[in-house]
């Protein structure tokens, strides 16, 4: 196993993390995790040099953290970096976030965190924490030493991302979604740098893009990864692409199997800066480029669309399909779209009343309404 610096915390943190979202699932009652072989998992990754441990109130409904917990007993606890989450929107006080954050100590049987992160922050959920004064209750706690070290998880934009590192001087850590496909989403490699010069631990989550780069690559794709001179698997393509950052501290992986597991052990083992050479990294540009060209709908997500007068979210839905068909997984787009808590029923194409508002201000000259019909269409099948 590599390590890497923590940002200011001088900790040595294992280059590949351990995300505890995607935990094993018993194979007759899918969505019910397997205990036992989460808890043989999470063991060995310590036993193989994965220090650090990433959960969250809200994964796996609840039975995450529990897991966690019960898997580091037996002298575990003392040999890992343990982070969870805070859900913004369910702390709308101090006292809430008090409550909350006593019941996961209680589930991780720890009487302290490593760090403590508020999850997936955005400019409303951002705002909403302010509101209330949760810098001030953050250190408190640890002056209280309910947890050593405090950061967050994010998903909007730079600008946020910039808003959120300036407000405070005592972040430890940010947490980013970071991939060669998406080294321009969101904070992208702009929040990399900002947050890097501001000497934060940078960690990533979805290095392989929940899994999609490396299932059911679409042939295109498999076919230059085929062609390379030079042999690595697509989920070690991924998280070399990740790791060959300097400023990057962890790539954090959830891993739902014991093969996925033992994989991204023996890649990190070889995992260092710059160890992509000029030639592989445009070779990973061809792949990207690749996966681009296999987008039905040529929207680029400028947004000139909306809004949209009847409330449907016209760049999210065309998004929703073209990774669909671009990662060869319509199942996970339709999981997407049709999961209420980040798309809502009004936003979906089928609420489109044609009054052709948006297919004026398109720049790409897409025949929206015709899209829409298509992309819901396909996306709310069963």
């Amino acid at each position: 196993m590599k390590y890497r610096k923590f940002g200011k915390t001088g900790w040595d943190i294992s280059v590949l993390g351990f995300g505890a979202m995607r935990l094993p699932q018993k194979p007759d009652k899918p969505g019910e995790v397997d205990e036992e072989e989460a808890i043989r998992m999470l063991r060995y990754a310590v036993d193989n040099g994965v220090n650090y441990f990433d959960s969250a109130y809200l994964y796996h409904g609840g039975v995450s953290e529990k897991i966690v917990g019960r898997a580091f007993q037996d002298g575990y606890r003392k040999k890992v970096k343990l982070v969870t989450k805070l859900p913004p929107r369910m702390a709308d006080s101090p006292e809430a976030a008090d409550k909350i954050l006593n019941e996961q100590l209680q589930k991780l049987q720890t009487e302290s965190l490593d760090v403590y992160l508020l999850h997936g922050l955005n400019k409303g959920s951002w705002d909403h924490v302010n509101e209330w004064g949760v810098l001030d209750w953050a250190e408190k706690k640890m002056a209280q030493g309910k947890f050593s070290h405090f950061g967050f998880s994010f998903h909007d934009e730079y600008e946020v991302l910039k808003e959120i590192i300036d407000a405070y001087d005592n972040w430890t850590m940010c947490q980013i979604q970071y991939n060669f496909m998406d080294a321009n989403y969101q904070a992208g490699r702009r929040g990399v740098e900002y947050a890097a010069g501001k000497n934060l631990a940078i960690v990533v989550m979805e290095p392989l893009r929940g899994g999609l780069l490396t299932q059911k690559t679409p042939e295109p794709v498999k076919e230059i990864w085929t062609k390379s001179p030079v042999k690595r698997s697509p989920a070690e393509w991924g998280l070399m692409w990740v790791w060959n950052q300097p400023e990057i501290s962890v790539a954090l992986s959830g891993m739902s199997t014991m093969d996925q597991l033992k994989e991204n052990i023996e890649i990190a083992g070889r995992a260092e800066p710059g160890i992509l050479t000029t030639e592989e990294l445009k070779l990973i540009e061809t792949v990207k480029e690749t996966y681009h060209s296999l987008r039905p709908i040529p929207c680029t997500g400028c947004g000139y669309c909306m809004p949209c007068p009847n409330g449907v979210d016209i760049p999210r839905i065309f998004q929703f399909y073209n990774d669909a068909v671009m990662y060869n997984d319509m199942q996970n787009g339709r999981f997407r779209y049709q999961m209420v808590e980040i798309f809502k029923e009004e936003q979906r194409g089928d609420k489109c009343i044609e009054c052709g508002a948006c297919m004026q201000s398109c720049p790409q000259s897409i025949e929206i309404i015709d899209w829409l019909k298509k992309a819901h269409e396909a996306l709310i099948s069963k």
